[in-house]
């Protein structure tokens, strides 16, 4: 296990990448949680779909981006450990795009709030 987690200790591009990431899905929960109050009770998630019930989802459902973005986080540190050895350049680019995915999903979530408050 110590030596699963210190591929990515070693790489200090791919650690900041990591943890830039892990800290916008925080702030993304936090903005959430301090939002929640103010959320009605369905909101418009799913905006690719035809317009009507099937956009929106109840206040719980905000979540959702959040949820999804922890695990591909998870699954990309996992990927990263293992990769590394093998390739370091594959898990710099996997860190950089989990960086673009958290930053896409923090700007995903504060545009829905903004619009529906």
């Amino acid at each position: 296990m110590k030596d699963f987690i210190n591929n990515i200790v070693s790489d200090k591009l791919a650690l900041r990448g990591f943890f830039i990431s892990f800290l916008l899905m925080l702030f993304t929960a936090l903005f959430i949680l301090v939002n929640y109050l103010n959320l009605p009770p369905f909101i418009p998630i799913f905006n690719q779909l035809p317009w009507g019930n099937d956009r929106l989802t109840s206040t719980v459902g905000i979540f959702i981006p959040t949820i999804i973005f922890g695990f591909v986080f998870l699954f990309n540190i996992i990927f990263t450990s293992i990769v590394y050895n093998k390739n370091p350049l594959i898990a710099r680019i996997v860190a950089a795009v989990t960086l673009i995915l958290a930053f896409m999903n923090f700007l995903f979530v504060i545009k829905i709030i903004m619009q529906i408050t």
